[in-house]
């Protein structure tokens, strides 16, 4: 099974590494970063380097697609030759899938027209300037088109599609596999529990961002 992740400059790396994590280990996976031109990028911190393997049109029809999330995807939304692509993978695709506001391209390709997606909540409402159904859940699937909320979410989406790819036992030995067995030090992580103090503070880094 071919596995495309689409990677560029100033996207937010678990976005894409903790489905990467997941998704590597499925039985005969082969994994590809890919992206407008071969060569390395930077995510959003600046710190880290990834490095796209092969650029979009050298792999045109992957069995599973992701795009993930990060402020440099805001570009993409307006970006012929990626939509284009998504677009085309689409058609094509056993799976097509997101993580944070990688939903918002797929909305902008047209994808998501009359579907249930999901977002980051800073953006899930955007979804709708697209047609889409916003939904507050952390991983929604539509059909063949998975989307995971914001970033850490994206393991779980990585998780239920290898289930859905491989069965639950595989994906069940995946998780143990990366001992991913969250046990948070605060419960914080949805705006809900947070209270409106943090999330006026994640609203503001995001409008400096």
């Amino acid at each position: 099974m071919r596995i495309a992740i689409l990677i560029f400059d100033g996207l937010t790396a678990l976005d894409a590494i903790g489905p990467y994590e997941v998704l590597s280990r499925l039985p005969e996976a082969e994994v590809t970063f890919v992206g407008a031109a071969v060569g390395s990028i930077r995510t959003d911190t600046g710190a880290l380097g990834l490095q796209v393997d092969a650029t979009i049109e050298e792999v045109p029809s992957p069995e599973v697609f992701l795009v993930p999330g990060g402020k440099g995807n805001r570009p993409l939304l307006a970006d012929e030759r990626v939509l284009d692509w998504v677009r085309s993978a689409h058609e094509t695709s056993a799976w097509t899938t997101s993580v944070c506001t990688g939903s918002l391209v797929l909305g902008a390709a047209g994808v998501l027209e009359g579907k249930r997606a999901t977002s980051h909540w800073a953006y899930r409402d955007r979804l709708a300037e697209f047609g889409a159904t916003p939904v507050a859940e952390r991983v929604a699937q539509d059909g063949k088109i998975m989307t995971a909320a914001g970033v850490a979410a994206g393991i779980d989406m990585a998780l239920t599609l290898a289930a859905r790819i491989a069965g639950d036992e595989i994906a069940k030995a995946i998780q143990l596999g990366i001992e991913y067995d969250p046990d948070p030090p605060f419960d914080t992580g949805s705006p809900e529990k947070a209270g409106p103090g943090l999330v006026d503070l994640i609203h503001q880094a995001e409008d400096r961002g």
